[in-house]
């Protein structure tokens, strides 16, 4: 089928929880003045991290109190809140009340696809092996298992919405979130569906973070500037800082939106999804560079976009020493020479490596710049990498605005050797 002859999905609604801002416009807020979320976490220090600094969204449960009901918060650990305050966000953007609790109405038309890279460590960590050992049971309470089972946030938000098409939850490491969007994209143009919540949400926990730190993946040089922290595409780059939060995209077919009188932000386009198999230089923590051209190929095919017509990249970019890797990928997919490459940012910079809720945070970032014509800075990336200096005329180190901005690429690598990409459009008619 041609890309003519597809669907069209549309986006109605973003909403965000992240280190830098909790809600859409003041995350837009943050984005365009390159304002980093990185903070020094009390916990790392006390567990003896060599890394210090991570991401981590401020003020949520004074939010979460205004916004659910305290029964519900029993029930909700951080990755439940983060998932669920940013769905509600998209929800009430996309034009849509939050039904009452006592309606027997069910949404039969709209699902749910929000994934996690870890679930519910925090809350087994925290409650369910200490109890455990201590053998006190009965104290872990009758919501411990739904708190920590990985689909508990689609769960948990199919009861807030009364959703009643599928739901579920994805998890494919730092690619969860950018895959999600592709597969709630998928049953949509299968007409399966009218609506899709996707996205992704991780918990704020050193639990989480701590065997990252084993690998020595973190930087551990920037303890003393949190906000420095994540350098991606720099030379000085000395590993990735995590993050948490969670991003949330309504993606509605064109039909369904247009009938409704629904605001369009951006088109979903296209998306691309694959492996690179642990081959050809790929392994459990390292993308195959082919298949990561071939999976930036196929989101653009599908979407029927010529290389050429790229105006915009949101790399997966984390701050590694696979970022030159990833570049001289983006260059070979586009087919564009040092000095033609679009401009290419990475949201990481300011927020940290959300992983599994990476896609949906760097998703809805990639909608802002679409529907309102502007590249957000890379910051702390002024000594670019040595193999990235011949595209170095293509890193924002400010805001960029590009109001003739029409098409974006953002795509997620994860461990596992797994790739997700997505095509994004300014909306026209």
């Amino acid at each position: 089928m041609s890309a003519a002859e597809k669907r069209r999905v549309v986006i109605t609604g973003i909403g965000v929880v992240a280190p830098n801002g909790v809600g859409v416009p003041a995350y837009e807020e943050a984005l365009r003045e390159g304002r980093s979320g990185l903070k020094s976490q009390e916990s790392m220090i006390e567990a003896k991290f060599g890394c210090t600094v991570a991401g981590s969204p401020e003020g949520v449960d004074a939010l979460c109190e205004k916004t659910f009901s305290e029964e519900e918060l029993l029930a909700m650990n951080m990755n439940h809140r983060y998932a669920s305050l940013a769905a509600l966000e998209a929800w009430k953007d996309a034009g849509f009340e939050r039904p009452a609790h006592d309606s027997d109405e069910v949404d039969w038309d709209t699902g749910a696809i929000l994934g996690t890279g870890i679930g519910g460590m925090d809350t087994i960590a925290e409650k369910v092996v200490p109890l455990t050992d201590a053998k006190k049971i009965r104290r872990m309470g009758s919501t411990c298992v739904e708190q920590v089972m990985a689909s508990g946030i689609s769960a948990r938000l199919s009861g807030q919405l009364a959703l009643g098409n599928q739901v579920t939850t994805n998890s494919s490491a730092c690619s969860t979130g950018t895959e999600a969007l592709a597969m709630g994209m998928e049953r949509i143009r299968a007409g399966l569906a009218e609506r899709m919540l996707c996205g992704g949400a991780e918990a704020a926990s050193h639990y989480i973070w701590s065997g990252f730190d084993s690998m020595r993946v973190l930087n551990r040089g920037s303890n003393d500037e949190p906000e420095k922290a994540s350098r991606p595409l720099s030379a000085s780059a000395g590993g990735f800082i995590p993050g948490s939060g969670s991003g949330v995209v309504l993606i509605e077919s064109l039909e369904s939106a247009l009938a409704r009188g629904a605001t369009i932000r951006a088109e979903l386009a296209g998306g691309g999804v694959n492996c690179g198999g642990h081959r050809m230089g790929g392994s459990m923590t390292a993308p195959n560079p082919t298949s990561v051209q071939r999976c930036i190929s196929q989101a653009l095919a599908d979407a029927g976009v010529a290389p050429s017509e790229v105006d915009a990249i949101n790399g997966h970019l984390t701050a590694t020493g696979a970022d030159p890797k990833e570049v001289g990928s983006w260059a070979r997919a586009l087919e564009r020479e040092p000095g033609t490459l679009p401009p290419i940012t990475s949201t990481k910079s300011m927020i940290g490596h959300g992983l599994g809720a990476a896609g949906g945070l760097e998703s809805v970032a990639s909608i802002l710049m679409v529907q309102k014509g502007f590249v957000h800075p890379s910051i702390n990336c002024e000594d670019v990498h040595p193999e990235i200096e011949p595209h170095a005329a293509s890193i924002p180190h400010e805001l960029l605005e590009k109001p003739d901005l029409d098409v974006l690429v953002k795509a997620g690598f994860g461990f596992g050797d797994v790739n997700a990409c997505l095509v994004f459009k300014r909306y026209k008619a």
